[in-house]
């Protein structure tokens, strides 16, 4: 058993330690918000946060999460109040909105510890791939939160 504290909650999972975090979450405990996208860490789909850091969970072994705070969109807010996921509606950031569970968690672990963050700050940051290229829509949106 790997015990896990999740978005706040304590989890135990009898899984293999090997079986990357994303699964865990998505297979084994039904939390469908963080994404699979490219399994190799590139795309971001599956950014969670791991102590407040963004981390790609479909690389991830939970064996080497299991004393870690893991927050993830359902963490973030359950029904789309936090401020990001509200400037993101505001900005109309989401095309398809696939990779946008991911795109949050980063950009909310990157405003932790940038609170204002610059255009080459967002870009060394926020290095999640969006198909749909609304790039310039998540920089607006980022922009518009740390001027609040």
């Amino acid at each position: 058993m790997i015990n896990l504290n999740i978005n706040g909650k304590e989890h135990a999972v009898d899984v293999d330690p090997d079986m990357p975090l994303l699964w865990v979450l998505r297979d084994t405990l039904g939390m469908m918000g963080t994404k699979f996208g490219c399994g190799i860490a590139q795309c971001g789909s599956c950014t969670v946060q791991l102590d407040g850091v963004a981390t790609r969970a479909c690389a991830t072994p939970v064996s080497a999460v299991a004393s870690a705070k893991i927050t993830t969109i359902e963490g973030l807010s359950a029904d789309g109040s936090h401020p990001i996921q509200k400037a993101w509606v505001a900005h109309q950031v989401p095309q398809c909105g696939y990779c946008q569970s991911g795109m949050i968690m980063a950009v909310d672990a990157l405003l932790k510890t940038t609170p204002k963050p610059t255009d080459a700050e967002i870009g060394a940051a926020i290095t999640n791939i969006c198909r749909c290229g609304t790039y310039a829509r998540v920089r607006d949106a980022i922009h518009d939160i740390a001027n609040v």
